[in-house]
């Protein structure tokens, strides 16, 4: 099973979810062709009321803690409740272009 399949099991299995979108950003860095290194996540779930920003991103760390020791690099987290994500108007931001490596 493949990175980011993992990913989504893991959150999903775990989370409630109104929405969970997981793409594999490594292409965009200075890593091998086909590599799962650097993921964009955005979560949103009516579990996130009422809790801060930095507990559901601990929250999802936590689930993937595996992961994280292992063959994930970089996680860029955008975690929100329902309300918030109507509010970005169903985005999450752009991720900045890679500024380290070769690229």
């Amino acid at each position: 099973m493949n990175v980011q399949t993992i990913i989504e099991k893991k959150i999903g299995n775990a989370i409630e979810l109104e929405f969970l979108q997981v793409e594999n950003e490594s292409h965009r860095h200075s890593v091998p062709a086909n590599s799962e290194t650097h993921f964009k996540v955005t979560v949103v779930s009516r579990e996130f009321e009422g809790v801060s920003l930095i507990s559901r991103h601990r929250l999802i760390n936590n689930l993937l803690k595996d992961e994280l020791a292992g063959p994930v690099h970089a996680l860029a987290l955008h975690t929100m409740t329902p309300a918030q994500w109507q509010a970005k108007n169903q985005l999450a931001p752009d991720s900045p272009n890679c500024s380290g490596g070769s690229k």
